[in-house]
């Protein structure tokens, strides 16, 4: 076979959209990464807590890749699991939630919040929470909630939906009680400027644990076609103004694929 130039950019223009395709309807939304972050003076081998932050699951089926990542989360061992709202957006995928923390161990303490899926999917919230419940998981809606790990006490401080529900930081923080960590989990980042601004010298949080955004989902080099209501400025990563982490979350929606926005988990390890 005798290559012609144009033979050669025809099979290098396939050869890209190929790859295009490849990787966004299934490298980056199967292939899950984990981001790690030391915070304080926390090192790999010396740290007061571990965290972890799983966001926007849109579970539909329980496949090959949820449960390599329940096998990634019990190997890691955390001490929490904070669940970031968007786990479902039908009634009967509820089923799907349970049978994917049900592969997670039990001992570990989880704590979830609503998002904007919940509520447009039509979900019985109570049901919802009785799922949770029975996976040692809690559902906070405007609520705050204190425990103890190895004598150090961490808050956490979960809120609303800021789209679908009704997000409310004032009537959150009534429970609230002063703790050597506080972690707040918000869904839609951009309540998170409200949130900052209302607790400004009034109650300390080490850091806002965000999703919703999917990091854009389709992220073409830095232009993002589409970001939900509720994203406001943010896209994905570390906001260190207002000490804010948002997550790309696992799933997808309305658009099955992923471009330059890869499904991930992040691990909190802290230290004072």
């Amino acid at each position: 076979m005798t290559w012609t130039r144009r033979k050669f950019i025809k099979a290098g223009l396939w050869a890209g959209i190929s790859f295009i395709l490849l990787d966004s309807f299934w490298f980056e939304k199967y292939f899950i990464e984990t981001n790690d972050f030391n915070l304080g003076k926390a090192t790999d081998d010396n740290f007061d807590l571990k965290v972890i932050q799983v966001s926007d699951l849109h579970l539909q089926s329980l496949n090959g890749q949820l449960k390599r990542l329940a096998n990634n989360i019990n190997e890691q061992k955390p001490d929490l699991i904070l669940i970031t709202g968007d786990s479902v957006d039908n009634m009967k995928n509820v089923f799907v939630l349970n049978q994917f923390l049900g592969l997670i161990d039990s001992d570990i303490k989880k704590f979830a919040i609503l998002g904007n899926w919940e509520y447009w999917g039509g979900i019985n919230l109570e049901d919802l929470r009785l799922s949770y419940s029975l996976n040692n998981c809690e559902l906070l809606i405007n609520s705050s909630r204190q425990l103890t790990f190895r004598n150090k006490t961490i808050s956490i401080t979960g809120i609303d939906d800021y789209v679908g529900g009704n997000a409310d930081i004032d009537l959150a923080i009534k429970e609230f009680k002063q703790s050597d960590y506080h972690i707040i989990l918000n869904h839609c980042p951009e309540y998170g400027d409200i949130i900052s601004e209302k607790l400004k010298g009034k109650i300390p949080y080490d850091f806002m644990l965000s999703g919703h955004t999917h990091g854009g989902q389709i992220n073409i080099f830095g232009f993002v076609p589409f970001k939900p209501q509720g994203s406001g400025k943010y896209l994905k990563g570390w906001y260190k103004d207002k000490n804010i982490y948002v997550s790309k979350g696992i799933g997808t929606s309305i658009f099955p694929a992923r471009f330059m926005a890869k499904a991930e988990i992040a691990v909190f390890k802290m230290l004072t």
